[in-house]
């Protein structure tokens, strides 16, 4: 039997100095959070279209919108009604949160490891690419994993101490994770996951008083993602029918290259060598080796790197097959990384693979420093490397500042468009605007929030409208008015020389039977 992965927490001498590596911690956090913050307030990127969808929903507050649940539009109301609503106000929250995350993270690892293994996991995480990444803008990823991690900071003070309190903080973790995003019911399948394989943890399913627990866990995340299922209910479960929609189950249901891609894209999520040493130890536990044995003095627990692993690689499994059936983007599993950091950086300290961690670590902080400058500089980026992944955060300002040209030009009674993207854009860019934009539904069932919400509803909405898309063959939006002028076509540079082309039309006269009259 080879030796244990994961270090023995009844090892961990008693003399470490708890205090310093907490010090440490923060010193390390701080500066990371300094430079976060001056590389969101230099970053030259404008708002991703889900930013500015997430931007808009905080306008109208409610227990849910289209395709999340409320939390990321409460966030974004909270800080944008502290400092205004600049693209920084608006991503403001997401670094601050991601050192909440690490500092969650510590605790978890300070009680299974001990405080060394916590310092270094919470920076370690704190450091990871796809962190760095999401560390610059806002999404549904970064609550969530603040409350996945306090989660398993619950979890494991639960199975340690047995004590209600713990219960419903696990109760509220979970709770307020759904309001992020449904994917924290992972959580809920990985907890069960592990008390099936783990005998010192079946007590919560076999004791009264862990019966009580798991009811009280429970029934607060019930009753906290409750007004989150009203609002579903009274909106024809919009939000539960685009999360299934998104899966794509239709067709052909096995596609090997997309699971290989979205495998090969954890190594960048991950990082390349902490991605490997996870695979390692996964590879360990199939092969049957006690990993992270004697870890029960301190939390009651005698496998707790069973646990973290757990908590890790069937999210990493459960998506591989989602991509494997239809399609996976890379963050879908980035709830798997707070655990495995733990657990990684724990297995390369007791196997004196140091270097290894060192290694990782520096490549991670060279990311960071790269993403950073990147942000900061990224139309220059842009247009020396046409092909770089900025295109899809430029551009969309310049496109305003065009539509408000052709406001200015005539009077309109609205701006009309046919693409979510254009719609979230103008929406925040043309803010100040005094005329409604409005989105083409063409179905009777919405596809996206704006369509939910402010759907052009022809004869109501005046005459005439200023029609914005992308699309050169836009028959299907034209061919339902009685009047359709060109307006333009203009070309709003999204980095380098890589274009979009935008088409402009007046329309007027909306007819429901699609008959419209020839203009030259």
């Amino acid at each position: 039997m080879e030796a244990s992965t994961v270090p023995d927490a009844s090892a961990i001498p008693d003399n470490e100095n708890t205090a310093l590596y907490g010090r440490c911690l923060a010193l390390g956090l701080a500066l990371l959070l300094v430079l976060r913050l001056g590389a969101l307030y230099l970053s030259q990127a404008d708002l991703f279209f889900d930013e500015a969808q997430y931007w808009a929903w905080s306008l109208d507050p409610a227990f849910g919108y289209f395709s999340k649940p409320p939390l990321i539009a409460w966030i974004i109301g909270a800080t944008t009604s502290l400092c205004g609503m600049s693209e920084f106000c608006i991503r403001l929250a997401s670094p601050f949160l991601h050192t909440l995350t690490a500092i969650f993270l510590f605790f978890v690892a300070r009680s299974l490891y001990g405080p060394r293994i916590g310092l270094w996991s919470a920076l370690a995480f704190a450091t990871l690419p796809g962190v760095s990444l999401s560390a610059s803008l806002i999404s549904t990823d970064v609550p969530l994993l603040t409350c996945w991690a306090f989660a398993l900071l619950a979890w494991t003070k639960l199975l340690e101490t047995r004590a209600w309190t713990w219960a419903f903080a696990l109760g509220l973790a979970i709770g307020i994770g759904l309001l992020a995003k449904y994917a924290m019911i992972y959580f809920v399948l990985c907890a069960a996951l592990f008390v099936a394989i783990e005998p010192s943890a079946r007590w919560l399913f076999r004791d009264p008083r862990g019966l009580g627990t798991v009811g009280i866990s429970l029934g607060v995340a019930t009753l906290l993602i409750t007004p989150n299922i009203l609002w579903n209910v009274t909106n024809g479960l919009v939000t539960f029918s685009h999360t299934a929609a998104n899966a794509k189950w239709s067709g052909t249901l096995f596609h090997p290259l997309k699971a290989l891609e979205f495998l090969g894209a954890q190594f960048g999520v991950f990082g390349p060598l902490l991605f490997a040493a996870l695979l390692f130890v996964s590879w360990r536990m199939i092969k049957g080796d006690e990993i992270g044995r004697s870890g029960g003095a301190t939390t009651g627990l005698a496998h707790p790197g069973r646990m973290l692993l757990s908590f890790s690689v069937p999210v990493i499994l459960l998506i591989t097959c989602q991509a494997l059936l239809s399609r996976a983007h890379a963050n879908w599993a980035a709830v798997a990384y707070p655990a495995a950091t733990i657990l990684v950086t724990a297995m390369l300290f007791q196997e004196n693979r140091k270097r290894w961690f060192q290694l990782a670590f520096s490549l991670h902080l060279l990311v960071l420093f790269v993403l950073a400058i990147s942000f900061a500089m990224a139309p220059q980026i842009a247009r020396i490397s046409p092909g770089t992944p900025f295109k899809r955060l430029l551009g969309w300002e310049a496109l305003a500042g065009v539509t408000q040209a052709k406001l200015q030009e005539r009077k309109f009674a609205a701006i009309l468009t046919d693409d979510r993207s254009v719609t979230a854009e103008l929406t925040y860019y043309l803010r100040d605007a005094s005329v409604p934009i409005l989105a083409w539904r063409p179905l009777p069932v919405p596809r996206d929030h704006f369509e939910l919400t402010r759907p052009f509803i022809g004869g109501q909405s005046g005459d005439p409208v200023l029609f914005v898309t992308l699309r050169q063959q836009s028959n299907y939006v034209i061919n339902k008015f009685g009047a359709a002028d060109l307006l333009g076509k203009e070309e709003v540079s999204s980095g380098g020389d890589l274009k979009r082309h935008v088409y402009f039309y007046a329309l007027s006269e909306y007819r429901q039977d699609g008959s419209r009259q020839t203009r030259p």
